[in-house]
């Protein structure tokens, strides 16, 4: 639709803030919103949290855009040179014709600070797409500013490793156990994870 990064993430953070202003109407905890995504969601769901400005119109600043907890598959968190750590190569070293901003303004890694939400992120190992090192990077970066940030890394998978597959079905599984865990360390979830009805139905 022609729509640069920009706008994605202005509307993403419109997103977030219109089920925090709406919550008792949606009957859910405003404070236990989560951002999830894959890929480019991934950076949609990190940006809500990180990136300040890219606000739309009319927007309600009193009510946050920022969730308060993350979780990231094969995310794109950097977006522009990190010196003498990253070059962005590939894929992403051409979002700049559709960016809508100067890409240090995009990128998640380079607005780390404390205070964020805790984050949990999945990723491929052989990702060439959005190479594992920035996810290192990312979560290298968030400890160190006393924030909480858990990799989980997949030998041998790609880009997109998580998404379901009828003939190999258990990495899909395997991170769904695993967010699971992480929003129940949260105090978010409670009770027997119900993936594992999934799971058995589809072992008969």
């Amino acid at each position: 639709h022609r729509a640069t990064i920009a706008t994605c993430v202005e509307d993403a953070k419109s997103a977030v803030r219109w089920l925090r202003a709406h919550a008792q109407q949606l009957a859910i905890d405003r404070e236990r919103i989560v951002a999830s995504g894959g890929s480019a969601g991934g950076h949609l769901a990190a940006a809500t949290a990180l990136l300040p400005g890219f606000e739309a119109l009319g927007e309600d600043l009193s009510v946050s855009s920022a969730p308060n907890a993350l979780v990231l598959f094969n995310p794109a968190l950097i977006l522009a040179p990190v010196p003498g750590k990253w070059q962005p190569a590939g894929v992403l070293a051409q979002l700049a014709q559709r960016a809508g901003a100067e890409l240090k303004r995009l990128s998640p890694y380079h607005h780390i600070r404390r205070g964020l939400p805790p984050t949990i992120i999945f990723h491929g190992k052989a990702d060439i797409t959005v190479p594992y090192k920035t996810a290192e990077l990312f979560c290298e970066r968030m400890r160190a500013a006393g924030n909480r940030c858990e990799l989980v890394g997949y030998e041998n998978a790609g880009h997109g490793f998580f998404n379901y597959r009828p003939d190999n079905p258990e990495a899909f599984y395997d991170t769904l156990r695993r967010a699971d865990r992480f929003l129940t360390s949260l105090g978010y979830l409670s009770g027997k994870p119900t993936v594992e009805r999934f799971v058995f139905r589809e072992s008969l």
